[in-house]
């Protein structure tokens, strides 16, 4: 009878013992939850502020493209170690020497570029693939190209795991575009060259626009817009830009 009476008692404090797990793992999954929404929360509220305070405040108009910066989760591109870092106004470090754009300018060039639900677009440059992601909102389809093949793949992932299948990351050299999908409707350019590059003129398509930085030291940013009639060009605004690297040798 005692043994039958230990074997109970034992079998009730192993039920007890279980139960007091299962309610701790439990009560740990809802702090992280909660603590995962709170975070989500501040990224979106500082989305937010970003829009109105650095975008908007500074004259982005295209209801577009504020809703585009609205949506996509900059922290997401950039190093874990400057996720808190991620919606000031300001160019941050992504590695190899690359950096991923203020988020004024990629408001302002993908504003510039004037890009409809219906076109193709080229992006020069992907990095850490944010303003892919934003022209990606806006695009039919995105065509994007990075000589950096470490970036290609990384930006790849991030694509890939927000669910941008309109978006699609090539490693090549920016200078040469991606020919065999020309033309295209708007190429945006994001790191400067020291001239116009021939190539992606060829591949925009009539009517189609160019925003490109241009120069080495003194940089401006351009608009191209191609026509039956010719190439115009309008210069807008000085800036600051990794150089484009990979210009073919003559």
């Amino acid at each position: 009878m005692n043994k039958l009476l230990i074997l109970l008692l034992l079998c009730i404090c192993l039920s007890l013992f279980s139960c007091y797990n299962s309610v701790n793992l439990q009560n740990s999954a809802d702090a992280q939850t909660q603590d995962a929404k709170k975070v989500k929360d501040e990224y979106k509220r500082e989305r937010r502020e970003m829009v109105e305070q650095q975008i908007q405040a500074r004259g982005i108009e295209n209801t577009s493209v504020l809703e585009a910066m609205m949506k996509v989760p900059r922290h997401k591109f950039v190093p874990e170690t400057l996720a808190k870092q991620s919606y000031t106004d300001s160019p941050l470090p992504i590695g190899l020497n690359q950096t991923i754009s203020q988020p004024f300018i990629v408001a302002y060039m993908t504003e510039a570029a004037d890009i409809s639900k219906k076109d193709k677009v080229l992006e020069i440059g992907t990095g850490s693939g944010y303003q892919a992601a934003i022209l990606g909102e806006l695009a039919k389809e995105v065509y994007t190209i990075e000589i950096i093949p470490e970036l290609a793949e990384r930006s790849t992932q991030v694509l890939q795991q927000l669910g941008y299948k309109n978006v699609f990351v090539k490693a090549g050299n920016g200078y040469l575009g991606i020919p065999e999908q020309a033309p295209f409707d708007a190429i945006v350019v994001t790191a400067a060259p020291d001239e116009i590059p021939q190539a992606l003129v060829d591949q925009l398509a009539v009517d189609g626009k160019m925003v490109i930085p241009i120069g080495t030291e003194n940089q401006e940013m351009l608009v191209i817009k191609k026509t039956k009639k010719g190439v115009t060009e309008r210069r807008t605004m000085k800036v600051r830009f990794v150089p484009m690297t990979g210009k073919p040798t003559e």
